[in-house]
Order: structure tokens, then C-alpha cells, then sequence
């Protein structure tokens, strides 16, 4: 099997009320993490690669370690996306390069400059065969190069999404309801809540369009935990409530972006191991362990969260 856009995928998504998990990805482990789950569990997935990925593992490596995972899960839908782009060039880049998913993110321009970025990716991606997801609003937080003060974050605006996605021609739209990049997206001690009645005007004015959420991920504070037991300092790390994002996905948001909680898995691992037994200096003995945490999250959000078991 070649890898596949997000279209059918949506679609399917759409009108089964679950949604696709996007996860990011940046070594061998994490793909093997990733797919391993997705295989077993019969459940679409797709990887995607921010520009901080790219930087650090390199485009063509993270390409082949992609078409390596579809050989060895040929039976389940992978697309490989681009998380982030931040203009026409990167998207280019890896429209040529073998994605078949790019994210132009023009949300810091002004509303009629994004439609424009927006709609010259889009031509460019349909010509050659790829779908093309953008944003409207911004989400707080960091997360690689995606850095934005919680002042300078905002809500999508319902009444700008039917033009926006009428003029460039885009296949998907991430919005801002109160998620955020990184694994401190809230103060502890608040009750974090999205902005379903946001969501919802959204669906009424694009009936069928699908949507993505971006920072979603929970944070998971087993590993926090384990972290700061073994010399860490993840102090008052607080993600999205799983339950929400669960309501999310039976609604029109087709695809939910999860990093975080991978890396927080990963690193847990490799610092139990390292702190269990300080002698260890094989990377495949700690790394193993991180792999593991990393597929055990991954099986978690598909069956529990996203709902996208046995929907390959």
C-alpha cells in the first residue's frame, strides 16, 4: 500500500463520528511506536513531521522511515503530512518530496494575507496530488517552532471560516477553541474547558467540512511523574481533558494532533531506565523502554479517545 491522503479518511471520519490521530514524528522509535499500535489496532493513522523534525532527522531519512512502517503495516492507511508549514517554499518542498498532507499556517498574517498564502499552497498541492490543511485563530503556547503568548492567541472567528475555506480551495481547517501547543496549556487548579459552542457555529456554517485540532495533547501525569522522580522538572504540566477531545472527535473534528505525550513517554522512559541502572550505555536498552511507553500511548488515544479502532 502507497500512502494516502486525508480525504477518505475524513470522510470516513466525518460520517463515523471519530476522529484520525496525527502524530508527530522524529526517529525510528517514534514510527515504529506509532505504526506498531496503529497495525495492531486496524486503525488509520497519520504521521506528521514539523520543521523541527525536518532540521533534526532530516527529510529524506523521516520519508524512508515512513515507507519502511507502511511495508511492515500494509493493511492500514498512512498519510505523511507537514505540521506547520510556515510558507509557500517548505510546503513546496515537501509536496515534491513525497508528503501527501501539508499544513500552511498563515494564522499570523492578517484574515485576507492568510486566504492569499492559503490559496497558493492549495493550487500548487491539488496540481501535484496533495491535500492542503491552513488555520484560523492561534493557539497559545510552544511547541518546536510554533512559539505564541497567550496575548497574542485568539479564538477562531465562525463568521470568517466560510470564506476563508470558499476562496482557497483548502481540504481541512485547524481552529483555535482553547487548545495549545506544549505540556503547560493550563494554570493548575482551573478546570480546562473548550470552546464547544465555538466549534459547533462552525459545523452550522461548513456543514461536512472536516476539522483539526492542534495541541491536544493530555498530558498524561503518570509520566510527569515519573519524570520528576527520576530528575526531571516538569512542575504544574496540565494538558487537555481526554473527555473533551473524545466529545470532539464524535462531532466534525476529524483529526487531533498529538506530540506531547509522546515525548513525555519517551522520556520517561529513558530516564527510569537510565536512573534504574546508571551502568546502562546501550541506546537500544533505554530507548526500547521510551518505545514502548510511546506505542502504549498511541493504543490509548486510538481506542479510548479518538475512536478510530477497526476503522482502517
Amino acid at each position: 500500500m502507497a500512502l494516502v491522503t486525508t480525504t477518505e479518511m475524513f470522510k470516513k471520519a466525518y460520517e463515523g463520528g471519530y476522529a484520525i490521530g496525527a502524530f508527530n514524528v522524529n526517529n525510528m522509535e517514534i514510527v515504529q511506536a506509532i505504526t506498531e499500535a496503529a497495525g495492531e489496532l486496524n486503525s488509520p493513522v497519520i504521521l506528521q513531521v514539523s520543521a523541527g523534525a525536518r532540521k533534526y532527522a532530516n527529510h529524506t531519512y523521516l520519508v524512508k522511515l515512513v515507507e519502511a512502517a507502511l511495508i511492515e503495516n500494509p493493511n492500514i492507511p498512512i498519510a505523511l503530512h507537514l505540521d506547520h508549514g510556515a510558507d509557500f517554499e517548505i510546503c513546496k518542498s515537501c509536496i515534491d518530496g513525497g508528503f501527501t498532507s501539508v499544513m500552511i499556517d498563515g494564522s499570523k498574517y492578517s484574515f485576507q494575507e492568510n486566504i492569499e498564502l492559503t490559496k497558493k499552497v492549495v493550487e500548487y498541492a491539488h496540481a501535484h496530488g496533495v491535500v492542503v490543511e491552513a488555520e484560523l485563530g492561534k493557539l497559545a503556547g510552544i511547541e518546536d517552532d510554533v512559539k505564541v503568548s497567550a496575548e497574542d492567541s485568539s479564538y477562531t472567528q465562525p463568521d470568517e471560516v466560510e470564506e476563508f475555506v470558499t476562496k482557497t480551495g483548502v481540504d481541512s481547517l485547524a481552529i483555535a477553541i482553547g487548545t495549545s501547543h506544549g505540556a503547560y496549556k493550563f494554570k493548575p487548579g482551573t478546570k480546562p474547558q473548550l470552546r464547544f459552542d465555538i466549534l459547533h457555529e462552525i459545523e452550522q456554517r461548513i456543514p461536512g467540512f472536516p476539522i483539526v485540532l492542534h495541541g491536544a495533547s493530555s498530558v498524561p501525569q503518570e509520566y510527569v511523574k515519573i519524570i520528576n522522580e527520576n530528575g526531571g522538572k516538569l512542575k504544574d504540566a496540565i494538558g487537555v481533558p481526554e473527555d473533551q477531545l473524545r466529545e470532539a472527535a464524535r462531532s466534525a473534528v476529524c483529526k487531533i494532533n498529538i506530540d506531547s505525550d509522546l515525548r513525555l513517554g519517551l522520556t520517561a522512559g529513558v530516564l527510569q531506565t537510565l536512573h534504574g541502572d546508571p551502568s546502562i550505555f546501550d541506546p537500544r536498552e533505554y530507548l526500547k523502554v521510551g518505545r514502548a511507553n510511546v506505542k502504549a500511548v498511541v493504543a490509548h488515544k486510538i481506542k479510548d479517545v479518538l475512536g478510530s479502532e477497526n476503522k482502517a
